[in-house]
């Protein structure tokens, strides 16, 4: 079995790429030279009765261009609300520079992994798809490209203030700009670089939507709440304290609203949470990633005869289903598997397990075998892996003993890996209501706002994502799109964050509804010209 992990790391590295890359011809063509390819636009537009003299637009990530596992200049200069602004200025009403919390960082510092690496001691920036693999690592970055992201910014005041890794609730704390301690979970480094006032106690200082307003905007974007269940989703649900509660995300959107059209005379559009669980961070990796031959397939059936047998010894005195029995009997066959994981919404079954004990069917040391086990069972199609798995499957877990305990296949997947059909159940009851208090606010405020909605059934984000026709993949200007980093993607190589391409399809769509709520005629974006993925160098 010595070979399954490597074997694994190749599996998985080509289902991360979703599909086969044509030619490396096609992929360099693709290739950032991070040099902003924003096109020149038309020459004319109006506004209607919006006025974007002076555009704000306020989020988290996706607002702020973060992209690729990073924050960096390119990610920066093709971040929508960037876009947005060029196109806004052909109407007539030019408010200047929209100035950005420039980070100054070619690479940026990779904030998805463990940065320097330990092993290294090497800086890590953006992800970019290696070719020989193909597969996304990171760059190699600079000790100045790590230290942007701690350096205050010096700039004229900004009219982009997203910031990545934000939930909702900290776009209305002082403590989101300081102080920087394990006391306050609240902190945010890339908010602290353009704060007003970062607060050294927490408890005074500016805020996100203080400074926002401060800005007197005369038109705004609101993208937020993403992040209120993508972290609790990326958690594998394991994380409750990053997942907001339906009451708090509700009181939470109201009082920002309220704040920001209280205190300004400015008509915006806000952006509802599009389908989290579409994205490829939890597509790409496969319920069944483990290759098998016949042998190493027999070889670990041999070693879950104990596990299987005590299954039907509980069945056989009527301690659970012939059914229950079944869903977590552990068989494995040549070719693909699927993974053995944890699910914490199944009974467990240890005191059943020393019933089989105190009755003489099992010894002390079987019992203590079957532990592990008490709530595992194979995964199914149901299931969603991570793609933070994708490095764990197959590890072994305990190398003086090679072979004997393989991460997920020979010992049960962590439940941090793993979201189960009940966990994305809790996660789409509260991005039901979350969209619900979003699509409120608008109503509310129809006079000032508009929606833009990621959920229309005939929208662009569902027929994407192959929700609306049940096609994956969107046709736009007569090419077609993968919801991937392939070279026909628009998501960049972290699988979360979109690309350029991808922020140019997102703009447009923004500037289909201010057009339509406002009676503007804002030009649409060329956007063949930006790039997908990144390659390496």
């Amino acid at each position: 079995m010595k070979n399954i992990y490597h074997s694994l790391l190749m599996v998985l590295v080509v289902a991360f790429a979703f599909v086969a890359c044509d030619t490396e011809d096609d992929l360099v063509q693709q290739r950032n030279d991070d040099n902003p390819i924003i096109p020149e636009p038309p020459l004319s537009g109006t506004p209607g009765n919006a006025d974007f003299s002076k555009y704000i637009a306020i989020g988290n990530s996706i607002t702020a261009g973060y992209m690729d596992g990073a924050l960096y200049n390119d990610g920066q200069a093709h971040a929508f609300p960037n876009l947005l602004a060029t196109q806004f200025r052909i109407t007539g009403l030019d408010g200047g520079e929209f100035n950005q919390p420039d980070i100054n960082s070619v690479l940026g510092f990779n904030t998805i992994l463990t940065n320097p690496d330990p092993e290294t001691g090497a800086i890590l920036g953006r992800f970019e798809l290696d070719l020989s693999i193909p597969g996304p690592v990171p760059a190699i970055a600079s000790v100045a490209d790590a230290n942007a992201l701690f350096t205050p910014y010096s700039g004229p005041p900004v009219n982009n203030f997203g910031a990545p890794g934000i939930q909702l609730g900290q776009l209305l704390t002082p403590a989101t700009g300081g102080p920087d301690s394990d006391a306050n979970p609240a902190y945010n480094p890339y908010y602290f670089r353009f704060a007003s006032e970062p607060s050294t106690d927490g408890m005074n200082g500016s805020t996100i939507i203080a400074d926002a307003i401060a800005a007197q905007p005369t038109f705004f974007t609101l993208w937020i709440g993403n992040n209120d269940l993508l972290g609790y989703a990326l958690s594998g649900a394991t994380n409750e304290t990053i997942f907001t509660s339906a009451a708090n995300f509700d009181l939470q959107y109201n009082t920002a609203m309220d704040l920001l059209l209280t205190n300004t005379e400015a008509k915006g559009v806000i952006v509802n949470i599009p389908p989290i669980l579409a994205l490829p961070v939890f597509r790409a990796v496969p319920y069944n990633p483990v290759p098998l031959d016949e042998t190493t397939a027999a070889t670990l059936n041999a070693a879950f005869t104990g596990f299987n047998d005590a299954l039907n010894g509980l069945v056989s005195i009527s301690q659970i289903t012939a059914n229950e029995a079944n869903r977590r009997r552990v068989t494995y066959a040549a070719g693909n598997n699927p993974l053995l994981i944890f699910d914490e919404d199944l009974e467990d079954l240890g005191d059943k397990f020393d019933m089989l004990l105190m009755a003489g069917a099992i010894n002390a040391g079987e019992r203590a075998a079957l532990q592990p086990f008490v709530q595992a069972r194979p995964a199914t199609s149901d299931d969603l892996v991570i793609l933070t798995a994708s490095t764990e499957i197959g590890r072994d877990l305990n190398p003086s003993m090679p072979d004997t305990f393989l991460n997920g296949i020979s010992v049960p997947f962590g439940d941090e890996y793993i979201l189960t059909l009940e966990e994305q159940s809790a996660i789409n009851d509260r991005f039901l209501s979350f969209n619900t208090t979003i699509a409120n606010a608008a109503i509310a405020n129809s006079d000032r706002v508009a929606l833009y909605n990621t959920n229309t059934p005939d929208g662009l984000f569902l027929d994407i994502f192959g929700a609306s026709d049940g096609i994956i993949g969107a046709e736009i200007d007569g090419f077609n799109y993968q919801p991937d980093f392939t070279p026909n993607g628009v998501f960049s190589t972290d699988a979360v964050h979109p690309n350029p391409k991808g922020h140019a399809i997102i703009a447009n769509e923004i500037i289909a509804v201010i057009n339509a709520s406002f009676g503007a005629n804002v030009p649409k974006i060329d956007i063949v010209p930006f790039r997908t993925v990144l390659a390496a160098q």
